[in-house]
């Protein structure tokens, strides 16, 4: 096995992340024990780019069915590195608190094409480790992938319903918002809700100087737990004291106005957001 971790991190292209891959990447090169090569996943309108889009042409990666602006980019990973190798993925809201090199090295049983977190027919590949030849079989031709909006959605469910493809990964290595979980337990930190991330508050206000908005466009809520928010800040901080500046992570050139779906109407999850009774059992637009 290569001895240089490839990670692959889906991020925005227009510079509304510049505070959690600064995050990220000082975390995770924090903790590793193994050098790290990133490749952040953006889209570009350069035809060159991997990740090129031209959504008036109808060209490239066609986005408009993602939540996020990079939610289908974990499934072109395998192609990128030519169906060879392991690499990982992981979303940009994320905050390492472990050696990376464990999931680098993890065991994959024979037939295994990805590692995920979950059980039956829910699972989540917000990190992921792949193991590219095996996924050759499994995924479609990248153009296909990059030509449907809807292919994010069919590759969850591909996959969801095999779950004899899937290495089932530790939870604290993609702890969403927290689980109850103590600080200590925490492998990977996803704080997931895009409501409640902590980027927020550095992120809005310097974008707005800037004369620009963040592409989550929902309503901005606070964190339940104090002490990731705190967290967050200290990595932050010990990021600009170690040398890492927001500037390092700006794209090139802005791509523009994402064609992604609207997030005005998101509720976040059971972790970050209290629901009542009826809510939780889908009724509360009937009671209402």
């Amino acid at each position: 096995m290569e001895d240089r971790i490839k990670l692959f991190i889906g991020c925005d292209p227009n510079d509304c992340d510049l505070e959690q891959m600064m995050v990220l990447e000082y975390s995770a090169r924090k903790h590793s024990s193994l050098p790290i090569d990133i490749e952040w996943m953006r889209l570009s309108r350069a035809p060159s780019s991997f990740w090129f889009s031209d959504p008036a042409q109808g060209k490239g990666w066609r986005t408009e069915a993602w939540a996020t602006p990079f939610s289908g980019f974990r499934w072109g990973v395998p192609a990128f590195c030519g169906y060879e190798g392991r690499a990982i993925y992981m979303d940009t809201d994320m905050l390492v608190l472990c050696d990376l090199a464990e999931l680098w090295r993890v065991r994959m049983a024979p037939g295994k094409v990805l590692t995920g977190k979950g059980r039956k027919h829910s699972w989540r590949f917000c990190v992921a480790v792949w193991d590219c030849a095996a996924a050759r079989a499994h995924l479609p031709p990248i153009e296909r992938l990059r030509a449907d909006p809807d292919s994010h959605r069919r590759m969850m469910e591909y996959f969801s319903q095999r779950p004899e493809l899937i290495e089932p990964m530790g939870s604290d290595y993609n702890n969403i918002d927290g689980e109850k979980a103590a600080l200590e337990q925490i492998r990977i930190l996803h704080y997931s809700d895009m409501g409640t991330q902590f980027s927020h508050k550095y992120s809005f206000p310097r974008l707005q100087q800037e004369g620009r908005r963040h592409w989550f466009d929902g309503q901005v809520l606070p964190h339940p737990r104090a002490d990731l928010a705190e967290l967050f800040d200290r990595y932050y901080h010990e990021a600009l004291g170690a040398g890492y500046a927001l500037e390092r992570y700006r794209a090139p050139h802005a791509f523009g106005e994402l064609p992604k779906a609207s997030q005005r109407d998101y509720a976040g999850n059971h972790r970050t957001r209290r629901r009542s009774f009826w809510s939780r059992l889908g009724l509360g637009r009937l009671m209402g």
